[in-house]
């Protein structure tokens, strides 16, 4: 699961930091504020790189809407959840498996939020790739496809796959994680030229090696009316990581 997402860096760090990685500038139509915590509920703007169009940057409503939910996205919305897309199964879901044969993206981040349990208690973790350059962390991107309206609005999801060891014990009762991918595969992934056994390959083995670290954060994160995009929603509760 990865339903909340953080986006701190301005566009021009964020341009500069693709630029060894998947060179891409932002759509001039692109409405990009940075942002602390972004609930996925709230179906808002992800920043995503699309397969035909690798060198530009779009926004993108969080959550997939497939052709033939087109005609109400509401009504899908009510009955379906597409912020997440398990890898496993995404070239058997109807939802999914034309993005996941055709329009296939990747998903700008600097961090994202997941729940621990303790003692039954859910307690929301802040988690980010640490940095020598950036106090906030690296950017990375997340695995993810895209669908695109009949009124041009694109809209999105987030894959995930099993938890290894470290997000394991962070997410420690779903145990899943969202797919970061290694910038050895941005380019595989956007290829229109490879096979759906390419595509589960990549899923399989294309996790980012870097290092990731993982806090804890005020339980505001999980109050209704409490305005949480704000610097403080990272910030750890304790000194020290546990993670």
């Amino acid at each position: 699961m990865c339903y909340s997402t953080a986006l701190r860096k301005q566009k021009e760090q964020i341009e500069q930091e693709l630029l060894n990685q998947i060179p891409a500038t932002f759509s001039a139509t692109t409405n990009y504020n940075p942002y602390y915590h972004l609930n996925g509920f709230t179906y808002g703007d992800l920043q995503i790189i699309k397969m035909d169009e690798e060198h530009t940057i779009y926004s993108a409503k969080w959550g997939l809407i497939p052709d033939w939910a087109a005609h109400n996205p509401e009504i899908f919305r009510k009955k379906s959840n597409t912020l997440n897309a398990r890898s496993e199964s995404i070239f058997e879901k109807a939802s999914y498996k034309e993005s996941a044969e055709n329009k296939r993206c990747l998903i700008l981040a600097d961090g994202f939020f997941e729940p621990h349990h303790e003692n039954g208690q859910a307690i929301p973790h802040f988690c980010y790739q640490p940095s020598e350059k950036y106090s906030e962390g690296n950017m990375f991107l997340f695995a993810g496809l895209y669908n695109e309206m009949e009124d041009g609005t694109l809209t999105t999801t987030i894959l995930t796959t099993d938890a290894n060891p470290f997000f394991a014990e962070v997410h420690n009762k779903k145990k899943r994680m969202p797919l970061i991918l290694d910038e050895h595969y941005f380019e595989d992934w956007l290829d229109d030229g490879i096979t759906d056994q390419e595509v589960n390959e990549i899923m399989a083995i294309g996790f980012t090696k870097n290092e990731f670290k993982a806090h804890p954060v005020s339980r505001d994160f999980y109050k209704k009316g409490v305005d949480t995009n704000k610097p403080y929603i990272i910030e750890a509760v304790q000194k020290n990581t546990l993670f």
